[in-house]
């Protein structure tokens, strides 16, 4: 395991500080001191099915790793490991491989007090009591920076294709596949991406009605919201939808609703339990 006693004295216990990796999903706080997470694979065990490396390792670099075992991380590729789960957002695979959280085994994390604190196990049944590791995940570093993980890897398939047709009635389309990886729709057309023997994926290709393709559409940068799954067909506008999901992301910017007031008490009074003087990202 990587030592963590250099990053935690450059966290500290006092003074706003921010934490930043290669810029992809947020740089420096103007003002803010800085810090980075320790990079580095540390190990990948194959036949347990899980890699240990620095928060601050860019994904790309553990995919490669992992790609020589025939396995891979549920992760978006850009950017560094650290910052992926401090978002949060899964890519649009998350229709066949879950949501980003169930990726973290394990983490050792830097406190508001610059303590070294170890959340989880590198097992994916080893919680009792609370898991913190969900919890850090979407945080953005408010809770905690984050400095080496053990995560949860996956076969790569032996044929990964994407297909498309177009239709207005997306979900007519997602009833007839078997486990797709993602699904996505436009309003005019939906991209599908099958995964499996290269038999098995023609043919479920061929049920459900869809021509092989170069691959997904671009996905708009504009916003990125969630809607109820069921949802997603009556949605209008610039946007490419993941069905079976409600991840939408829209061309043109979104105000969000006002938060519940519950739920804004609680995430207060979570922050204060992990953080009373806001010293860690201040700005989010």
């Amino acid at each position: 395991m990587t030592d963590l006693a250099p990053f935690a004295d450059a966290v500290g216990s006092d003074g706003a500080v921010t934490i930043t990796g290669l810029g992809t999903r947020g740089g420096p706080i103007a003002g803010v001191r800085c810090v980075s997470a320790p990079s580095g694979i540390d190990s990948v065990q194959p036949d347990e099915m899980i890699v240990c490396c620095g928060a601050g390792t860019p994904v790309n670099e553990v995919k490669a790793a992992l790609a020589t075992h025939g396995q891979r991380v549920a992760i978006p590729s850009t950017g560094t490991i650290g910052g992926a789960l401090a978002v949060g957002h899964s890519d649009f695979r998350r229709l066949g491989d879950g949501p980003i959280r169930d990726v973290l085994l394990q983490a050792r994390y830097v406190s508001a007090a610059g303590e070294v604190v170890k959340a989880g196990g590198p097992t994916v049944k080893n919680v009792s009591g609370f898991d913190l590791c969900r919890l850090l995940v979407g945080s953005r570093g408010t809770l905690g920076f984050l400095g080496d993980v053990i995560l949860r890897t996956r076969p790569i398939a032996p044929h990964s294709q994407w297909f498309s047709a177009p239709t207005t009635e997306p979900y007519a389309c997602f009833a007839r596949l078997y486990r797709p990886i993602s699904v996505l729709w436009d309003g005019a057309t939906v991209w599908v991406l099958l995964e499996g023997h290269k038999t098995d994926v023609a043919d479920q290709a061929a049920t459900a009605g869809v021509q092989p393709c170069a691959g997904p559409p671009a996905l708009p940068t504009g916003s990125r919201r969630v809607i109820p799954p069921a949802d997603v067909a009556r949605l209008t506008g610039s946007f490419v939808a993941e069905v079976g999901v409600g991840v939408v992301h829209h061309a043109d910017a979104w105000t969000p609703p006002t938060p519940d007031a519950r739920a804004v008490e609680l995430e207060r009074a979570l922050k204060n339990e992990f953080d009373s003087t806001g010293r860690l990202n201040p700005a989010v």
